[in-house]
């Protein structure tokens, strides 16, 4: 049974939470979303990031890198935007994205944070 809803609701506890979408990166699209305002549209964040994640990862092939991406770390003026890949058999081709007001987060326990629910995430 899927506890998306529930990890993406436990993501907006993050100090500094913004908005949070678990993603399908072989089609952009969202599967469950929380948070975001008038000025973070997760879905249009959703499909752009889907785009960071497959230049990435193509970047990785053509460089024979054969590691796998924890997470990636945009930072903005005010923002951090997280991408954190979900590892395993069920999670294969998703993504956490969360986005985090600058001032209000702690960048660290929040990629911890993050880690720690990418672990328990069942689809």
């Amino acid at each position: 049974m899927s506890n998306i809803e529930i990890i993406l609701k436990e993501a907006m506890q993050i100090d500094g939470a913004i908005g949070a979408a678990l993603v399908d990166f072989t089609s952009g699209m969202t599967l469950g979303q929380a948070g975001g305002n008038g000025s973070l549209d997760l879905e249009v964040a959703a499909a752009g990031n889907t785009e960071i994640v497959r230049a990435k990862m193509r970047t990785m092939e053509s460089l024979r890198l054969r590691e796998e991406i924890e997470d990636i770390l945009i930072t903005l003026d005010t923002q951090y935007h997280l991408i954190r890949l979900i590892r395993g058999q069920s999670g294969h081709g998703l993504f956490l994205y969360m986005a985090l007001d600058k001032r209000r987060a702690n960048l660290a326990l929040a990629r911890h944070k993050l880690a720690n629910l990418e672990r328990t995430i069942e689809i």
